[in-house]
């Protein structure tokens, strides 16, 4: 089982290091890794040309696009592998058993067209903040809340392309729009432990920009629930009160990030 993992990248030079060395140190040997660079003029074409004369897993391409989820579909596009995963550049992998495991975990379960994990959260020195673990899942649930960690999400790429791959229309919640059109396909099989790292940092766009992502997730979930004629007045409410609350959530991480490391005892 080939997996073909995607880094999309934009003047990326602070972060990709970090991201492509966590790949490229896996110890599962049928790997592919795709860069797709959205035409980068601060060194990050550099580091990405200099890695792959040296590692032929890697293929990449440097040239304008359309935003986020075109990039991202560009980067499906050019994967030969049955699994995709996309792990964006300013993001890592825990250790470098993370895609042995994915590989057992899809032998496991035969037929499964998706799985996900858990991830913490680390600042940009790398240290730990706060753990997110693999949710427990439900359609339902999906339905009310994007439960589903896209850097620890990873999903059979013919399933990823009969769900119709990311909206260019969505600029934020690409994700949960591609979840919900996927759960409706088959439920993702649990990854019980983390497998990513996701950093905070005032370049953080889906942490920067909580509340407009916030508000796009709410139109993507009212998008969906009047094109199967679904109620959605309770999902209106309880927007409301999540709103507030993700925000505070958001607030502390990034406290968290820019308080000084505590001294050792």
């Amino acid at each position: 089982m080939k997996i073909s993992v995607i880094t999309i990248c934009y003047n990326s030079a602070r972060h990709i290091e970090k991201a492509m060395a966590s790949v490229l140190a896996q110890s599962y040997p049928d790997l592919e890794y795709i860069l797709v660079d959205g035409g980068s003029v601060d060194g990050t074409v550099d580091i990405i040309r200099e890695h792959a004369a040296r590692d032929a897993r890697i293929k990449w391409v440097s040239e304008p696009d359309r935003g986020i989820s075109d990039a991202m579909n560009k980067g499906v596009a050019l994967a030969t592998g049955e699994v995709i995963a996309h792990l964006h550049s300013d993001e890592y992998y825990l250790d470098r058993e993370v895609l042995a495991e994915v590989a057992a975990t899809f032998r496991r379960s035969p037929g499964a067209l998706w799985a996900t994990g858990g991830f913490h959260f680390v600042d940009s020195q790398g240290r730990f903040l706060k753990e997110i673990k693999v949710r427990r899942y439900c359609y339902r649930r999906l339905i009310h809340s994007n439960i589903i960690l896209h850097p620890a999400t990873f999903i059979q790429r013919d399933a990823f392309l009969a769900a119709g791959g990311f909206d260019l229309g969505v600029h934020y919640c690409m994700d949960y729009h591609l979840w919900l059109r996927l759960g409706a396909m088959g439920d993702p099989v649990p990854i019980r432990r983390a497998v990513a790292c996701f950093g905070v940092h005032g370049g953080s766009r889906s942490l920067a920009q909580a509340e407009a992502a916030y508000a796009e997730e709410l139109k993507v979930r009212l998008d969906f629930l009047k094109s199967r004629s679904m109620w959605q007045f309770p999902y209106r409410l309880e927007y409301q009160v999540k709103k507030r609350l993700n925000r505070l959530f958001v607030r502390r991480l990034f406290a968290a990030a820019d308080a000084p490391p505590k001294e050792a005892p």
